[in-house]
């Protein structure tokens, strides 16, 4: 059985929050250092299919490498081939924490979303 994979940051309360949350509910997951490992392209495919197609959600918006790269004006006129090389090279640029698993696929830690997600898987 595939595992779920949780790629977090260490730094981050709100990925610390998320894997706590998996804890409790005794859920079995791999944390992965998302700035030292970025999901593979394979798995930001997986990702963005999850979010409908949406590039943007699986951008981390607020992060500072996001910003001086001026990524907000320049995502609307890139390919998908070449945002998704841009995530799986800085994981940085990644949405977190980053959810992958049988049957779920989420960025960002929504509790509620999480649990519904979590459970039909």
């Amino acid at each position: 059985m595939k595992r779920i994979k949780v790629y977090t940051y260490a730094n981050c309360d709100t990925c610390r929050r998320a894997v706590k949350w998996l804890r409790a509910r005794g859920f079995v997951f791999d944390e992965i250092p998302i700035r030292e490992t970025p999901p593979a392209s394979a798995e930001l495919r997986a990702m963005l299919t999850a979010q409908n197609g949406e590039l943007r959600r699986l951008f981390n918006t607020s992060g500072k490498d996001y910003r001086e790269a001026r990524l907000g004006e320049k995502l609307p006129a890139m390919t998908v081939d070449a945002a998704l090389a841009l995530l799986a090279g800085n994981g940085n640029l990644v949405k977190r924490p980053f959810l992958l698993g049988p049957g779920v696929a989420l960025t960002g830690f929504d509790e509620a979303a999480w649990a519904r997600s979590l459970v039909r898987a």
